[in-house]
């Protein structure tokens, strides 16, 4: 699916794409933090019609309730189609020594085997995070591996 990005100088930018329905869908970012979702009629796509809006809060939730689920849905879709290969979900204390850090600097990987595939932060998912990723207390992570590789990276984590 393509999504187009338009620059709405003052107002923020505006993402379009077309659902698999025909219709032509737009969310406006608001640089206020508000978003605004729009249809496209068929007869003047041109004309954008406003269907809600959602302040930053609603829009977190939103894309909460759509977002973390789907990438869960995902990787456990992964691991009945491997066998011996599992998901689980890790979160960091606030007494973590990576807390702060970088998730290279944990060598987590090197260490288990198993792959921190997304990082849970509030609201927001960073989807395959970098070794520069720095980890936040109370971060989530999406882990990927063997059981026993899972329980390495949850203990490498609390210390």
């Amino acid at each position: 699916m393509d999504v187009n990005e338009v620059l709405l100088p003052g107002v923020g930018l505006r993402y379009e794409f077309t659902n698999a329905d025909g219709q032509r869908i737009g969310i406006v970012a608001r640089r206020t933090g508000d978003f605004e979702l729009v249809d496209y009629p068929r007869s003047d796509p041109d004309e954008g019609r406003p269907l809600f809006r959602l302040t930053a809060q609603e829009a977190d939730a939103v894309a909460e309730i759509l977002g973390a689920p789907r990438i869960a849905e995902r990787f456990a879709d992964l691991t009945r189609e491997v066998p011996g290969l599992s998901a689980g979900q890790i979160a960091v204390p606030a007494g973590s020594p990576f807390a702060g850090g970088s998730l290279g600097q944990s060598r987590a990987r090197t260490r288990t085997g198993a792959s921190i595939v997304a990082i849970v932060r509030g609201e927001t998912v960073i989807a395959s995070p970098s070794p520069a990723e720095v980890i936040q207390a109370d971060d989530v992570l999406v882990v990927i591996g063997t059981h026993e590789g899972i329980a390495a990276v949850r203990e490498i984590f609390r210390g």
